[in-house]
This record gives structure tokens, sequence and C-alpha cells, in this order.
């Protein structure tokens, strides 16, 4: 259709380039879709393991999920948010992760933010994921 646009990464000079997201996301014309919280857990609400990076695995499969239900796809995403409960889980994990992003997302990276958080509301959950798409 004429007028759609895909989100345009911005991501400034005279900023750090950043490695695995973007800056920001410059998004529209579209319909914009909230993605609540997402974790490691499957269609019986129950985790799927209590790995750090199958529950991401999952976390992800989930908000791909509920994206494509919207008749996104994962370029529309604009924003991720992931809150987890040990960063150092994260960070010592993290060539599996990146292959499970990239499965989910393949080389797109919106803006993101990733905060380490006392706990999630979900007994036993290390990973939670938001997000926020424009569709066009």
């Amino acid at each position: 259709m004429s007028g759609e646009r895909k989100p345009v990464p911005i991501n400034p000079r005279d900023l750090a380039q950043p490695r695995g997201y973007s800056n920001g996301m410059l998004a529209g014309p579209g319909r914009m879709l909230a993605i609540a919280g997402q974790i490691g857990w499957n269609a019986e609400s129950k985790l799927v393991s209590d790995d750090f990076v199958a529950q991401f695995d999952q976390a992800l499969r989930n908000v791909a999920a509920v994206l494509r239900e919207a008749g996104g796809v994962p370029t529309d995403l604009i924003m991720l948010r992931i809150y987890l409960t040990d960063k150092k889980l994260y960070t010592a994990r993290l060539k599996e992760i990146g292959r499970s992003y990239r499965e989910h997302m393949a080389s797109h990276y919106p803006a993101m933010a990733l905060l380490q958080v006392a706990d999630l509301l979900e007994p036993g959950a290390l990973v939670e994921i938001e997000g926020l798409a424009v569709i066009p």
C-alpha cells in the first residue's frame, strides 16, 4: 500500500554506535501495538525450564506470537524492554541469547532497554520481555 513505511533506526553519529539495538526508532504511519511483558511460559502457563536461555527464548517467542497475531512482523518492533533477575546470567550466556534473538528477530534491532529487577511476579521466572510495535 502507498504511504506505508517501516520503522527506521535512528543512531546519531555523535552517540556511541549501538551493538544489538538502536538508539531510537522512527515509526509511522500505522497502528501502535503494546506487547505486555512475556515470560518463558507455554500455553499451559508453565515455565518451559529453569534455564535462563530457555526462558529467554520462550519469552521472545511469545512476544513474536503476539506481534504475528496483530498482523505484524519483527521489523515492526520499535522498542523492547528486557527485565531480568540476574544480569550475570545474561552476560554469561550472551552467545546463546544472541542465537535465540536472531532466530526470532533476524537482524532487526529496535531501541532496547535491559533492566535488572529484584524479582518477577511469576515464581521461577528469570526474564520478562515487553515490546512496542507500529504495524503498517
